[in-house]
């Protein structure tokens, strides 16, 4: 095992004297080739070409002597660190840090950052990271080859984002351009790049000297969950209660980084509340006025909906893939349409038994473990605690087993 390992931080200025210093002693040092070309790497050291770092903390492991990894940025914000730390490797390590790539790109767009989402973007995260693109104001993406601001913009159809992509930050060869969603993909950017995606209407009620927690500052939305239907704009559908709605949000677990189709949306209540848990959200419905409500509803909530004009099961076709549904409205054809798609979790509601056990048996035969559940709500008078409305339905959730909870 190496006796010292140090991590060094670039970020394209002067080494510090600490990084010179465990540079001047090193035998080998791990980095990008352009790390390994600096003239502070002795020319005696070892040198490894950091593609797999994995790779690379197996060979430290193996080495005797003083190791030194290269990283650009902050090592420690989505750097080599963590996976230096892994405890398969047992290595300890010193970190000299740099000034990371996403403040560097905030920097180089004169914006505050403390109210961003920050992101990483591989191939295998790539619609995640989209989602919270989808979903928030602004947004740091942190690419990678094959997922980068092209990849991005294409995935983005359908919402309006202006990206500023800062390329190759620190070196000779900096470029900051800043160009629409939709045409991102007209050009070829050069790894490494930082994108930083802004769009959408502010969060009503945010402060506008900033807040108190990084990412966001949950003071400026309502306490609470499955708000009245008196909060949002217009009556629901029929037993559209409050409380059916909790225990759909419940079913489905929304969460950052996923895609909800809130087919029926209605007033947009189950839509706002969705985004609320910092799911990106498609909100969908045949009535121009329903899909109008739900546009005023996600404004008044601070929520980036995209709501979509159509009758489903037809208007799905075009959709990005969804992880979770709720269907309001539609029947067995619209859930056995969604069904056809995988999300991973499926909630809907029928007002008979009849029609509950046609749904079940449709989300059986598309391989969903199903459960359902008669929900009875009861509105009493507390003046009198006497009955003021009782309304009776079928709540169907269904599950796909082979895809993540």
């Amino acid at each position: 095992m190496a006796d010292r390992v140090t991590v060094i931080g670039w970020d394209g200025s002067p080494p510090t004297a600490a990084a010179r210093s465990a540079l001047g002693a090193a035998t080998l040092v791990a980095g990008a080739a352009h790390h390994l070309a600096l003239p502070e790497v002795p020319a005696r050291a070892e040198r490894i070409r950091l593609g797999s770092v994995e790779l690379a903390a197996r060979r430290i492991t193996g080495h005797r002597g003083t190791a030194v990894v290269l990283a650009d940025g902050d090592p420690g914000f989505f750097g080599v660190v963590r996976t230096l730390r892994a405890p398969q490797y047992g290595l300890e390590v010193e970190v000299v840090p740099a000034v990371s790539s996403v403040a560097q790109a905030f920097a180089r767009a004169g914006m505050p950052w403390d109210d961003a989402q920050v992101v990483v973007a591989h191939r295998r995260t790539l619609r995640r990271a989209v989602n919270v693109c989808r979903a928030h104001t602004k947004v740091a993406v942190l690419t990678s080859p094959g997922a980068g601001p092209a990849e991005l913009g294409l995935l983005l159809e359908g919402v309006h984002r202006t990206f500023v992509i800062c390329e190759e930050l620190g070196t000779d060869r900096e470029q900051v351009t800043v160009v629409t969603s939709d045409k991102a993909a007209d050009h070829t950017w050069r790894d490494p790049n930082v994108v930083i995606v802004i769009g959408g209407p502010v969060t009503v009620g945010a402060p506008e000297t900033g807040g108190w927690l990084a990412g966001g500052d949950p003071d400026t939305v309502p306490r609470g969950w499955a708000l009245p239907a008196a909060e949002y704009a217009g009556p629901f559908g029929e037993a559209e209660t409050e409380q059916l709605r909790a225990a759909q949000l419940a079913r489905l677990g929304p969460r950052v980084g996923d895609l909800v189709w809130d087919i029926g949306c209605g007033s947009g209540a189950f839509t706002a509340e969705t985004g609320r848990f910092g799911a990106a959200v498609i909100a969908v419905d045949r009535d121009a006025d329903a899909c109008a409500r739900t546009l005023a509803t996600a404004r008044r909530f601070g929520v980036q909906a995209q709501i979509v004009h159509g009758t489903a099961p037809h208007v799905l076709e075009d959709l990005p893939e969804p992880d979770v549904v709720r269907v309001g409205g539609g029947g067995a054809a619209v859930v056995s349409a969604v069904a056809d798609r995988r999300p991973a979790r499926i909630v809907t509601h029928a007002a008979t038994r009849d029609a509950a056990e046609l749904i079940g048996r449709n989300l059986t035969e598309h391989g969903y473990d199903v459960e359902c559940a008669l929900l009875q709500s009861v509105e009493l008078d507390t003046r009198a605690w006497t009955e003021k409305e009782r309304t009776v339905g079928f709540l169907l959730s269904g599950r796909l087993p082979d895809r993540h909870p």
